[in-house]
């Protein structure tokens, strides 16, 4: 047969068969022709051959067998059970005790509703340790923001001394300096990237330095060094040092990642309020607001507290409330109602603030005032006198501020007054009108921050080294190189070295401040003591104690001098002892804290001849004679 008779035959064999298969054959073959028809090769498609029961393989010894159909599989012991398995009851773990203890620690239900979302994970043990990726977290090798290359003290120098002593240097200062340039100097160290001391924590060394740098007045330098430490490992003494910082330079909201981590680790009102803060600005508006009204209700903080907490909340949310401050009957100022107010824009009641001022610790109010971002100018010049002459702004800083005070339609008379005389000290053509200038303004110098005016020399500083140094300005040379110095421009002031006459003011100044100035003699120096008519001749002692310190004047000389004013170079005291040592060692750090416990106060009043001379000797030694110069200088002209 042939291949064409064959496939002939296979065709109609095929036909054939389809024909014994009835209706619902040929109704399934008409269906499959309206299928897509498959591209894949015959058989690829097709599912593999289910093997029958005879050809299954017997299981292996150890080997689960496999289920019969219509049978649970059994689940194997110390393995997850399989989803409709039998597991034994026995097999299961036993489940933990409860005591009651345990169940009265649960929180109710209304404690539930009224957690935030870190609460809850805290609770339920999900909330991390930390807000900062483990790849991204700081050590605490080394704390601080000024680095070396940026004038900061050698990051060791504290490393291998005693915790006692820094520790006790710390805590001890208390108070502002009565030097400018010690506050800047012992600033310059609080800031430094330093190792903490052997023995002591470092979180617990920077909480100490964080907590001198607020006693100083140098609240956006404090929250600079806490922000440099995870909010992880802070301590509740850093966390109450750094709130106190943030508050006092405005940025309330900075505070909350802490906050939140620590969730109710505190339940004071402050803590409360900030929580309900912070939550707020979380995007949780309803719980803060349930947060501050049972502050309020329970009476958790003062009720003017919690309005101006609920005011600062309410900015954070979409539906606010109308929060109306109420004021009757506050008769005291304290840092959460000064901070909130001015970050919300509520104007303090008329003399609340005055009195603040002049009540104990009202320079808290100046030093934070001085700098708070949201306030105008015109208020921050109130406060800027005292932030100058303590440290806190620089001359640069005050003419910037006096020049918006120039162009603020809104200032006072005498503000006006004052950033017009600026502005001549400046720009006027002839040296006396600039001179004359100045002069009103060292005249007003109590309106520009009280105490003895030393804030007006800040301003002037750069204003007093454009004027040339020549013998027709010689009655004011002392005034114009006290300014310059106040600045640091002691180049400046050199240039004043022939002007100014032998035994003044000017050459005093010159003798302690000016760079590379051979020994003086003890003749101008009795010259000096001759015309001093000081309160007790204590420029001429200021005098006599710088130069020795600063090695300009023979010990002899200074020994027989100190003797006819009064007082001993010789003597020794615990505290003398130790600075001593720490310049003997070379250690700037040490000198630094020990300096600036040695000049705490208020004035120079309170500051002895003695404790300037071994400041002004250990800086010297220690390697800060710049320092040492300009704090002696500032010793006469202020004294």
């Amino acid at each position: 047969m042939s291949g064409r008779q064959r496939s002939f035959s296979a065709s109609v064999l095929a036909i054939a068969a389809a024909g014994t298969l009835g209706a619902a054959g040929l109704t399934g073959f008409a269906l499959a022709q309206g299928k897509p028809e498959s591209l894949l090769p015959p058989g690829f498609d097709d599912p593999a051959p289910a093997p029958s029961p005879r050809q299954s393989p017997a299981p292996r010894p150890g080997q689960t067998p496999p289920a019969q159909p219509g049978q649970p599989p059994i689940a194997q012991p110390g393995t997850a059970p399989v989803p409709g398995a039998a597991v034994d009851p026995a097999s299961l773990p036993p489940l933990p005790a409860i005591s009651r203890e345990d169940l009265a620690r649960l929180p109710s239900l209304e404690q539930l509703e009224n957690m935030s979302t870190e609460e809850l994970d805290q609770l339920l043990g999900l909330a991390p340790k930390s807000d900062i990726p483990a790849g991204a977290q700081r050590a605490l090798t080394r704390v601080g923001v000024l680095a070396v290359d940026e004038g900061g003290l050698p990051p060791l120098a504290l490393a291998n001394q005693s915790d006692k002593l820094v520790r006790a240097a710390l805590s001890g200062t208390e108070g502002p300096l009565v030097s400018r340039w010690g506050h800047i100097l012992l600033r310059r160290a609080l800031a430094s990237r330093l190792a903490a001391p052997l023995g002591m924590d470092p979180v617990e060394f920077a909480a100490l330095r964080v907590g001198l740098l607020n006693r100083m007045g140098e609240y956006a330098l404090a929250r600079a060094v806490v922000q440099d430490i995870d909010t992880a490992d802070w301590s509740p003494a850093l966390t109450q040092e750094a709130l106190s910082a943030y508050l006092a330079a405005g940025d309330i909201t900075g505070a909350c990642p802490a906050v939140r981590l620590q969730g109710s680790q505190r339940q004071d009102g402050e803590w409360v309020m900030w929580q309900a803060i912070c939550n707020a600005y979380a995007g949780e508006s309803a719980l803060a607001a349930t947060q501050l009204d049972r502050a309020l209700f329970r009476g958790a903080a003062p009720r003017v507290d919690v309005l101006l907490a609920r005011r600062f909340a309410g900015a954070a949310g979409r539906a606010q409330r109308g929060v109306n401050i109420e004021w009757q009957g506050v008769d005291d100022l304290n840092p959460w109602r000064f901070g909130l107010a001015n970050a919300v824009g509520e104007p303090l009641p008329e003399g609340l603030l005055d009195s603040a001022l002049t009540a104990r610790g009202g320079a808290y109010y100046a030093r934070s005032g001085a700098l708070l971002p949201m306030l105008p100018a015109s208020e921050r010049a109130q406060f800027a006198g005292r932030a100058a002459r303590e440290g806190i702004l620089s001359a640069d800083a005050m003419v910037d501020l006096y020049s918006e005070i120039h162009a603020d339609p809104a200032a006072g008379e005498d503000q006006k007054a004052h950033a017009a005389a600026l502005r001549e000290a400046y720009v006027a053509n002839d040296p006396a009108a600039r001179i004359a200038a100045m002069q009103r303004l060292w005249a007003d110098g109590a309106k520009l921050g009280g105490g003895d005016g030393y804030g007006a020399r800040v301003l002037t500083a750069y204003a007093a080294a454009r004027i040339p140094a020549s013998a027709e300005h010689a009655d004011a040379a002392g005034d114009l190189i006290a300014a310059m110095l106040a600045a640091g421009l002691d180049r400046n002031a050199a240039r004043w070295a022939d002007v100014a006459a032998q035994g003044s003011l000017g050459w005093a100044l010159i003798a302690l401040g000016a760079p590379n100035i051979e020994a003086v003699g003890q003749s101008p120096v009795e010259s000096f003591i001759g015309s001093d008519a000081s309160d007790g001749q204590r420029r001429s002692a200021f005098l006599v104690a710088g130069l020795a310190g600063i090695g300009r004047l023979s010990e002899g000389d200074a020994g027989a001098l100190a003797g006819d004013l009064g007082f001993d170079l010789a003597r020794q005291t615990r505290w003398t002892a130790a600075i001593s040592r720490a310049a003997e060692v070379g250690n700037p750090a040490l000198v630094a804290l020990l300096a600036g416990l040695g000049m705490q106060g208020n004035s120079w009043s309170q500051m002895t001849p003695l404790h300037l001379y071994h400041i002004t000797a250990a800086l010297t030694r220690g390697g800060m004679v710049a320092e040492a110069r300009m704090i002696a200088a500032e010793a006469v002209a202020r004294g």
